[in-house]
């Protein structure tokens, strides 16, 4: 059974995205449902899969990264409004019988994602 997981670097820290906000959404058209809302560990990881076995489908998904929170929580200074601030990933499923592993790098002025193993 596929699921879908993600973790977060700190780029800018050379660290794991530590306590970062990250909302999952399902689409549908130009509806935007949400799913569920976590926190990443000490590792910047998610504790589990944001979905598993039958909950998890094709179809078309939102991740709502909240680097900016994240980089003000501690501590870095950046002006306002924020270059990075919450960052937004739409990302497709074409198999639900695979892992999809959608890591974010980010730092305050840049952020990268790929589909991990």
């Amino acid at each position: 059974m596929g699921k879908p997981t993600t973790h977060v670097l700190d780029t800018a820290h050379g660290r794991p995205g530590a306590n970062l906000k990250v909302e999952l959404f399902a689409l549908n058209g130009d509806t935007r449902r949400a799913i569920k809302t976590i926190h990443t560990n000490d590792d910047g990881r998610a504790d589990a899969p944001l979905l598993d076995g039958a909950d998890f489908e094709t179809g078309e998904y939102e991740l709502v990264f909240h680097a900016g929170d994240y980089f003000a929580a501690i501590g870095v200074k950046v002006p306002e409004p924020r270059f990075v601030d919450r960052v937004v990933l739409r990302f497709g499923i074409a198999d639900a019988a695979s892992h999809y592993h959608v890591p974010l790098l980010v730092s305050p002025w840049a952020y990268s994602t790929y589909r991990g193993s």
